[in-house]
C-alpha cells in the first residue's frame, strides 16, 4: 500500500500547443504595441518638427537682403538734349521719364531706351528746376525771367485689342504761360501744391521770394479762383537746397555747410525766422535735402557718406522743432539720394558707382553693389520700388530691384524705435491705416507683454483657487461629495471660451465697472466672512455640529458666500458715495491718475481665471489624490496631525504633478485667444495698469491673418508672432518638464 509521501506529483506542461500560441499572440500584441506608441511618438515629433520648420519658411525671407540686377543699358535718350534733371518711370516699369538739362520732358522705352515722345519746354531753357513730390508727378522750371512753369506727368492706360497700352502725355494744370513769381532769375526752386493753396519759393543770386496761391472756388462758375500773396524772405548766401514743407507751413533753406535756416510762412504778412540748425558734422559738404514719403521726414545727404533724418518734435511748450533723429554712415562721399514712392525708403550713390539701398526707420542695409565703372551723376527709383534708373557719364543704366521687406529688421521688432509724428521712441504695433503715407510698425513687444500680462492676472486668480480647491478635495473632501464635485469642476473646462469671452466682454465688463467698490471690498469681506462663520459653527453645540456628515461641512459655505456677495455688490454705491464722492472710476482717473478702460486686465483675470481653474484643479486634484495611502496613514501614525502630513509630505510627494499643472495651465493662458479678443480693449500697450487692456499674440492673429496680404511684410511678421509663440511654449515646457524629474528625483524616495 502506498502512502502519500510515495505518489508522484504531476508536473505541469507550459509548452503545450495553446500555451505556445497563447505566448507567440502575446509578444505579437507587445511588439504591435511598442511599434505602434514609437510611430504614434515619433509622428507627434515630426509633426511639432514640421510646423516649426514651416513657420521658419514663411518668417526667414523677412531678414534676407534684397537683390540688384542690371536688365538694361543704353545710351541716354535725346543725348544732345544734356544730362537729367530727374529721373523716373511709370507704375508698370514700361515707359522712363527724363527731364533734360535743356528743359526737354523725354519719355523712352525702358527697355531699349528708345524715344517715345519727346516734350519741348514751352519757355525755353529753365534755370531751376525742383519736384513736388514722386506721388504727385507735379514738377516746376523756374526761368530767367522770373516765371515758373508748373508740370504734371500723366499716363493713360488702354486695352486695344487686348493689349495693353500706356500713353504718355504732359498737363501744366496752372496754364502753360507760367506764373510770375519774381523779377530775378531763380537759382533754386521748391513747390508744393495741394487743394487748398500752391506754394512757390525761388532764391536767385542776391534775394528770395515766396509766392502763394490760395485756391477757392465760385459757386458761380465752379471754377478755381487763384488769390496771390508774396513776400521776401532774408538771403542765404551759397543755397544749396530749397524744402517747403507738406502742410507749407515752414520753408528750409540750407547752404553748402549744411546750415539750415528754417522760416516760419504761415503768414506770409509777417514771415519770421523760426530756427537754424546745423545739418553736417564737420567739415563735409551738403550734397542732397529731400523728403521721405509723407513730407515729414527731410533726409541729408553729405559729402562724407553721412545720410540723417530730421522731423519735427513738439517741445514741453508744445512748439515744434527739427530735430535728429538717426544716421546711417557710408565710407566714401555721396553724389546722389533717391527717394522710394511708397516706402520709407531711400537709395544713396556714392563717388565709386556703389548703390545702397536702406529703410529711413529700421535703418537697416539691404543692398550695397558697385553697379556702375563710370563716374555716377543720379538715380531714381521706380514707383513700386521694384527697379532702379542711373545715370552715369556714358550710358542709362535699368536695374531689376527685389526688396520686399526692408522695414524689418531685429531692432524694429524688439527695440524701441522713433516714428515720424512721435515725440520719443517707442514700442509700436499698427500693421495698417486708412492713409497711403502710412509707415507699418511691426514692434512685437507690445503683443509679447499683453500675452505675458493676461497670463499673469489669470494665473493670479487660478492657481491659488485652483490648487488650495484640490488640496482640500483629495485630501479632506469627504468620498461621496468628491465623486460630485470633481466631475462638475471638470466640466467647467468643457464650457466654449467665445461665451465666456462673450458674457465678459459684455456683461461682465460693463458690471464691473458699475461695482468696483464690490469687486475690491469682496476680496476682504469674503476672507473674513468665510472665516467668521467657521469660528462659529466650530463654536456650535456638537448636536448642531453633528447633524453635518463629516467631510460635508463645504456645503455650507455656499449660502455664505452668495450673501457675502450680494452684501457686497448692495454695498457698494454707499462705499462709492461716501469715499470717493460717488465715482470711483473718476478717482482712480484724476486722483490716482491710472487710465481706465473698461474691459480690461482685471476683467481678463476673472474670465480666463475661471477657464484656466478646472485645469490647474483636475491635475492637481489627481496629484494628490494619487500620493500613497501608506504615506499618509504612517505620518498620521507617527503622531502628525492632517495639516502636517498634508504640508511635509503629500505635496511634496505630488509636486511634480502640482507643478505640471501650473505649467500646463499657464499655456492655457498664453494661447487662449477668444477670452482676450473680446474681453479687453485689444490695444497693444506696455502698461501693467490693471485697468487698462492689451493685445496679445494669439489675439493679434486671430485678428489680423484673414486681412494680411500673403506674403506681404505683415504677414509674414504675422508667422513671426505665431513661431514666438511656439518657442515660448516650447521653452516653458521644457522648464516644466526640467523642473518636474528634479521633483520627482528628490521625493521619489519618500
Amino acid at each position: 500500500m502506498s502512502t502519500k509521501a510515495d505518489q508522484k506529483v504531476p508536473e505541469l506542461d507550459f509548452d503545450t500547443p495553446a500555451l505556445k500560441r497563447h505566448r507567440k499572440v502575446r509578444a505579437l500584441k507587445d511588439r504591435g504595441a511598442s511599434v505602434g506608441i514609437a510611430i504614434g511618438g515619433s509622428s507627434v515629433i515630426l509633426a511639432v518638427l514640421l510646423i516649426c520648420f514651416y513657420l521658419m519658411y514663411e518668417v526667414a525671407p523677412l531678414f534676407s537682403g534684397a537683390s540688384i540686377e542690371q536688365k538694361g543699358s543704353y545710351s541716354l535718350p535725346v543725348e544732345e538734349s544734356g544730362k537729367s534733371l530727374y529721373l523716373t518711370s511709370e507704375e508698370q516699369t514700361e515707359i522712363g521719364f527724363r527731364v533734360a538739362e535743356n528743359g526737354d520732358m523725354i519719355y523712352f522705352n525702358i527697355a531699349d531706351g528708345s524715344v517715345i515722345k519727346n516734350v519741348g519746354n514751352p519757355l525755353g531753357q529753365p534755370t531751376a528746376f525742383a519736384l513736388e513730390s514722386d506721388t504727385s508727378r507735379m514738377m516746376a522750371f523756374a526761368y530767367a525771367d522770373g516765371r515758373v512753369l508748373v508740370a504734371k506727368q500723366n499716363y493713360k492706360t488702354t486695352y486695344p485689342d487686348g493689349v495693353r497700352l500706356i500713353t504718355p502725355s504732359i498737363e501744366y494744370p496752372y496754364g502753360v504761360e507760367g506764373i510770375q513769381v519774381a523779377d530775378f532769375a531763380p537759382r533754386q526752386l521748391s513747390i508744393r501744391d495741394n487743394d487748398e493753396r500752391l506754394t512757390l519759393a525761388v532764391i536767385g543770386d542776391q534775394q528770395a521770394q515766396v509766392v502763394r496761391l490760395n485756391k477757392e472756388v465760385n459757386f458761380i462758375t465752379e471754377e478755381v479762383e487763384l488769390t496771390e500773396a508774396r513776400t521776401e524772405i532774408p538771403f542765404v548766401e551759397g543755397t544749396r537746397a530749397l524744402l517747403i514743407s507738406g502742410d507749407q507751413r515752414y520753408l528750409y533753406v540750407a547752404d553748402v555747410n549744411g546750415m539750415m535756416s528754417e522760416f516760419d510762412i504761415r503768414d506770409l504778412s509777417d514771415v519770421s525766422t523760426k530756427d537754424q540748425i546745423d545739418l553736417i558734422e564737420g567739415d563735409a559738404q551738403l550734397v542732397s535735402m529731400r523728403y521721405l514719403l509723407g513730407q515729414s521726414s527731410v533726409m541729408v545727404a553729405d559729402s562724407s557718406g553721412r545720410v540723417s533724418q530730421w522731423f519735427n518734435v513738439r517741445d514741453e511748450n508744445n512748439v515744434e522743432h527739427l530735430t535728429y533723429i538717426r544716421d546711417v554712415q557710408h565710407p566714401t562721399g555721396l553724389v546722389d539720394m533717391a527717394m522710394e514712392h511708397r516706402r520709407k525708403g531711400f537709395a544713396t550713390l556714392d563717388d565709386r558707382g556703389v548703390v545702397s539701398i536702406f529703410n529711413a526707420t529700421s535703418s537697416r542695409q539691404v543692398v550695397d553693389e558697385r553697379v556702375s565703372d563710370d563716374t555716377a551723376r543720379m538715380i531714381s527709383f521706380a514707383p513700386r520700388a521694384n527697379g532702379l534708373l542711373l545715370e552715369d557719364s556714358k550710358d542709362l543704366h535699368f536695374f531689376d530691384v527685389d526688396n520686399e521687406h526692408p522695414e524689418v529688421s531685429w531692432s524694429s521688432i524688439w527695440g524701441k524705435v522713433w516714428y515720424e509724428g512721435y515725440q520719443e521712441p517707442t514700442y509700436t504695433w499698427q500693421s495698417s491705416a486708412a492713409n497711403n503715407d502710412f509707415e507699418p510698425k511691426y514692434s512685437l513687444m507690445p503683443l509679447a507683454f499683453g500675452t505675458i500680462k493676461a497670463a499673469f492676472y489669470a494665473m493670479l486668480m487660478a492657481v491659488p483657487l485652483a490648487i488650495c480647491g484640490a488640496i482640500y478635495t483629495a485630501y479632506f473632501m469627504a468620498a461621496p461629495l468628491r465623486r460630485k464635485i470633481k466631475p462638475i469642476i471638470e466640466l467647467m473646462e468643457a464650457l466654449p471660451t467665445v461665451i465666456l469671452g462673450f458674457l465678459a466682454g459684455l456683461f461682465f465688463a460693463p458690471f464691473l465697472e458699475e461695482n468696483l467698490a464690490a469687486a475690491f471690498s469682496i476680496l476682504i469681506v469674503l476672507p473674513v466672512g468665510i472665516l467668521l462663520f467657521s469660528f462659529i459653527w466650530s463654536r456650535m453645540p456638537a448636536g448642531i455640529r453633528w447633524m453635518v456628515p463629516e467631510g460635508w461641512q463645504p456645503l455650507l459655505l455656499i449660502p455664505v458666500i452668495v450673501l457675502l456677495g450680494w452684501f457686497c455688490v448692495a454695498m457698494s454705491p454707499v462705499i462709492e458715495l461716501n469715499f470717493f464722492d460717488g465715482n470711483i472710476r473718476g478717482f482712480i482717473t484724476n486722483d490716482l491718475g491710472i487710465t481706465f478702460d473698461q474691459r480690461n486686465a482685471l476683467v481678463v483675470g476673472f474670465a480666463m481665471g475661471f477657464a484656466v481653474i478646472p485645469t490647474i484643479f483636475s491635475i492637481t486634484e489627481d496629484a494628490i489624490f494619487s500620493v500613497p495611502k501608506a504615506l499618509t496613514q504612517g505620518s498620521l501614525a507617527l503622531g502628525a496631525t492632517y495639516w502636517q502630513t498634508m504640508t511635509r509630505v503629500v505635496l511634496p510627494t505630488a509636486s511634480p504633478g502640482i507643478f505640471s499643472a501650473i505649467m500646463i495651465g499657464m499655456g492655457r493662458a498664453v494661447g487662449e485667444t477668444m477670452i482676450v479678443l473680446m474681453a479687453t480693449g485689444n490695444t497693444p500697450i506696455m502698461d501693467f495698469n490693471i485697468f487698462e487692456g492689451m493685445r496679445t499674440l494669439a489675439a493679434n492673429l486671430a485678428v489680423e491673418v484673414p486681412e494680411s496680404e500673403v506674403g506681404s511684410s505683415h504677414y509674414r511678421i504675422l508667422f513671426l508672432a505665431a513661431f514666438v509663440l511656439f518657442v515660448f511654449t516650447f521653452v516653458v515646457n521644457t522648464i516644466a518638464e526640467t523642473v518636474r524629474q528634479h521633483l520627482r528625483k528628490k521625493y521619489g524616495s519618500l
